[in-house]
């Protein structure tokens, strides 16, 4: 945790400093030059620590094709401070403030050829600065970036969803399985399984040091502050798996939360399965179980009862969140496979289709990096870490069918 801590500092003072980016194309026409600014809040994180020296990375995506030429405007306090900027993960070039008087230093320029991202590293520095240019107004106007938008949102980076249709009769049980590759499990990574219309289920990366599974149920009360749901309105707890922890949950709606510490592994497989039941007096009771392949059996989670709910499983889907802004300039990428309905009169069914969309993030279009579909007989997401390509919101997709039936036995689920 050392790390982030430093990064979390750091990034604090990059915010305070003002850190401007401005790019532009050239060669310049005449009159139809501009400038614009990119500001480090939002825009910039602290991707590396070495000893003393930390480096700030800036990205934004330029979508037209053109020569962007950047320049470093810095005023040092210490003029003997050695600066390295680089653009595009190229050489860097070193730059020595001659005096604390506020200068302007080329760093170097990219030729655009397809709509992408453009890295801009600046190790050493420790000041306030901008990098400055100017350029055509087309060029310029094509710069995808965060503003006017919420930094904090935009440092998370996008959010997406994959939704499954489910079959026309109720449905009472939700199968699904997770799979998240090697080296996509960054800090801050929550990659939620088994969502329903009233909460959701997943694994967590919570710190270098803590994983957890987390299962939760939102309030009917709609608040931020669990203090303010009226005691007939709270979900409450009818069991919990042994291990697990149970209390409540605020910031994005409110309601019952649990969550079982479990140093879940990248490469693997981890089944769900998530149970919407009317109790017929005008609430609902949902469970959760998780199959732990250690101990190779079902675990319970926990079951909670929601109040003024007379509903069965609605809004089957799974998501990918980062829910660390200092982490959002990492990309995750995590699949989804075998997922099953079963209706309240037992029949299982396959559900081979997929719906994908994004959060307000994306809809805003201050952050291009996110993207979903089918591989591989499997549903896919992947977020952050400013890659280029991008999946529209409301893309549909489908599955192979799994090649052997599937009746799975709910009597395995103890409560």
């Amino acid at each position: 945790m050392r790390i982030m801590q430093c990064r979390i500092k750091y990034f604090a003072q990059l915010a305070a400093a003002a850190f401007w980016l401005l790019a532009a194309s050239v060669p310049y026409a005449a009159g139809g030059q501009s400038e614009l600014s990119i500001p480090s809040e939002g825009n910039s994180y602290v991707t590396k620590i070495d000893g003393e020296k930390k480096t700030a990375s800036l990205w934004f995506k330029a979508e037209k094709p053109g020569t962007l030429e950047l320049a470093l405007r810095v005023k040092c306090e210490n003029p003997s401070q050695e600066i390295r900027a680089a653009v595009a993960r190229r050489r860097g070039k070193k730059i020595m403030p001659d005096s604390a008087v506020e200068k302007t230093y080329p760093i170097g320029k990219i030729k655009i050829k397809s709509p992408e991202y453009v890295r801009v590293d600046l190790t050493g520095i420790e000041a306030g600065f901008e990098i400055v240019a100017k350029g055509k107004k087309e060029v310029i106007g094509s710069l995808k970036f965060v503003r006017d938008f919420p930094a904090y949102w935009g440092m998370r980076g996008p959010s997406v969803h994959m939704g499954y249709p489910l079959p026309g009769a109720d449905v009472e049980y939700f199968y699904n399985e997770v799979f998240v590759p090697a080296g996509s499990d960054a800090v801050g990574s929550y990659f939620m399984c088994n969502g329903f219309a009233q909460g959701y289920c997943g694994i967590q990366v919570n710190s270098e040091s803590e994983r957890r599974i987390l299962f939760s149920v939102w309030s009917p009360f709609e608040t931020d502050n669990p203090g303010d749901i009226p005691e007939d309105k709270r979900v409450r707890l009818l069991k919990k798996g042994e291990g697990v922890h149970v209390g409540e949950f605020g910031n994005e709606g409110s309601g019952g939360q649990s969550f079982l510490l479990y140093d879940w592994k990248p490469d693997t497989v981890y089944r769900f399965v998530t149970r919407v039941r009317p109790d017929g007096e005008g609430n609902t009771a949902y469970t959760a179980w998780f199959f732990d392949p250690e101990k190779n059996s079902w675990r319970l989670i926990a079951s909670f009862k929601r109040p003024e709910t007379d509903t069965w499983y609605e809004g089957a889907h799974s998501f990918l969140e980062n829910f660390i802004p200092e982490q959002g300039w990492i990309t995750r990428k995590v699949y989804y496979q075998n997922q099953h309905a079963r209706t309240s009169d037992g029949k299982w069914v396959e559900l081979t289709e997929g719906t994908f969309s994004n959060d307000a993030t994306a809809a805003a279009g201050v952050r291009q990096d996110y993207a979903g579909g089918a591989e591989n007989g499997r549903f896919f997401l992947k977020n952050c870490g400013f890659f280029n390509e991008n999946t529209p919101a409301g893309s549909r997709f489908e599955r192979e069918s799994g090649k052997e039936g599937f009746d799975f036995d709910v009597s395995a689920l103890k409560d």
